[in-house]
């Protein structure tokens, strides 16, 4: 059969339909992006999952501050701030012409109820440690609210631009994480369980309009199926594709923009130090040399993305390369097994998350493990329900594999509880460092300590820093390349007229 494309070989009228950008037969005031995961609510202040942040931070929520695609800290609800000389108090000037999607106006006691909710015993915000330096909020008048700390935290104002702080309106806090209430540009209308999200701009946003008049969350979870909805136009947006393989056939097709980006997600194999033998740092730092990292991102993410021996990605400005710390050494790796007794290796259970990069990250990490003797019984667990109450809630677990979204959150490793069970005073002190810090060049010392003292004790398996492969239909502009935060901010999102 003769293409129609072959009748101009050769024609000036060939190049211009090899070079034309395509005309999708696309609604050009509505946008549907691809989410991985389905959150199990839509409110990122309860529990904090990164997918809630994913489908409702910034298109329906917003914060005091704002994160913006730079990483940088804006105003949003507050229009300005001034911190103390001794950093322990903070005044924020708050818009008088906000309200929330409800109608219900937004103020200096909407925001204090926000603050003392994450606060409270009672909270279940799964950031709560982020904010605990404050020691008292108050609201003075209706557009300043004051907040005391009892310590220094010099990364406070870039928690507050996150989304577990976002602005909540109190009697929606039951509800939403259903039907979502917030003061941002989108509405959502529907939540489709099990397939979509659909919002709608709303027109008493205090803000500039946005673009366009209908946002969709379509859930696509399986990779080789968001490539498929995008060549298939089914979605207009993948803000970071999961199949890096599938990657490359969008790079060269004019009917797509196809980018690499710096992503914040660190993949790592966290083990549960509580029990024997991860309880022993020589076991630790054997496993991690029996590790060929730069061949476990070739195979895992075909080549996309960059290895890593610490808690924090090139993304962030704090990274330095501790790869070299305990690089792939087999023959090394098994002889500080046989020093910590395990002359004949020992087998565990790893349990792993039912998302694509995991299981194949452990797959590779199983033969790995083969070659020093160590036996890794892989155990699929469902993601988010089954992992989170097994793995994060329980820690009832000998290792498992997961990627953290989340910018600047190598305090994690301070927390107790926290899903590694790892208790090190030197790498809190590291962390308390960070946050008194009075100059940027002392905060950023603090995070560089703290970066070593993971890469010699290793709480987790540093593995590789995932990149964000992100595609969208030619003809739209505004989609982050770069993911500082793990979001989908469609606020500035459009199609080129």
């Amino acid at each position: 059969m003769t293409k129609f494309s072959d009748l101009f070989k050769g024609s000036c009228l060939a190049v211009l339909l090899a070079s034309a950008v395509p005309v999708w037969a696309q609604d050009s005031n509505s946008i549907i992006f691809v989410q991985p995961v389905e959150p199990q609510g839509l409110d990122p202040t309860v529990s904090s999952p990164v997918a809630a942040g994913q489908v409702t931070w910034q298109n329906v929520f917003e914060g005091l501050v704002a994160i913006d695609r730079d990483g940088r800290v804006v105003p949003q609800l507050a229009k300005s701030w001034t911190i103390s000389d001794d950093g322990l108090t903070y005044s924020f000037d708050l818009r008088d012409d906000v309200e929330f999607q409800n109608g219900v106006h937004f103020d200096a006691t909407t925001a204090k109820f926000t603050l003392d909710r994450i606060l409270s015993e009672a909270s279940t915000n799964g950031q709560k440690a982020n904010y605990t330096a404050i020691s008292d909020v108050k609201a003075v008048g209706v557009t300043t609210l004051v907040l005391t700390l009892s310590d220094r935290n010099a990364d406070l104002l870039y928690w507050l631009g996150y989304p577990a702080a976002v602005m909540v309106e109190p009697s929606t806090v039951d509800s939403n994480g259903t039907d979502p209430v917030g003061t941002g540009p989108f509405k959502v209308t529907e939540w489709r369980k099990g397939d979509r999200v659909l919002m709608s701009a709303w027109d008493g946003y205090w803000g500039d309009a946005p673009a366009i008049a209908s946002l969709t969350a379509r859930f696509i979870n399986d990779p080789q199926a968001q490539a498929a909805a995008l060549k298939a136009g089914q979605v207009d947006i993948a803000g970071n594709l999961n199949a890096p393989e599938l990657f490359d056939q969008f790079t060269d097709d004019p009917a797509y923009t196809a980018v690499v980006g710096a992503g914040e997600m660190e993949v790592i194999a966290g083990m549960n130090n509580a029990r024997p033998p991860f309880d022993d740092q020589r076991v630790r730092q054997a496993l991690m040399m029996a590790v060929d990292r730069p061949s476990l991102v070739a195979a895992v993410s075909s080549g996309y993305g960059t290895a890593i021996g610490s808690h924090f990605s090139p993304a962030s400005p704090f990274y330095q390369d501790l790869t070299e710390e305990f690089s792939y050494n087999p023959e090394k790796a098994k002889a500080l097994l046989a020093e910590a007794g395990y002359p004949n290796g020992f087998s565990f259970d790893f349990k792993v998350p039912n998302r694509s990069y995991a299981q194949r990250s452990a797959e590779i990490l199983q033969a790995f493990f083969a070659q020093i003797g160590v036996t890794a019984n892989i155990q699929s667990s469902d993601f988010p329900a089954a992992w989170i109450q097994d793995v994060f809630k329980d820690t009832n677990y000998d290792m498992t594999i997961i990627g953290h979204s989340e910018p600047l959150d190598i305090g994690i490793y301070a927390r107790d509880p926290y899903y590694f069970n790892y208790d090190s005073s030197d790498f809190r002190a590291k962390m308390d460092k960070v946050a008194t810090a009075t100059s940027e060049a002392e905060r950023e010392a603090g995070y560089r300590q703290a970066q070593e003292v993971l890469a010699q004790d290793l709480p987790a398996l540093f593995l590789f820093s995932y990149p964000k492969l992100g595609v969208w239909k030619a003809g739209i502009e505004g989609v982050w390349e770069n993911g500082p935060v793990p979001a989908n901010d469609m606020t500035d999102v459009h199609w080129v007229k």
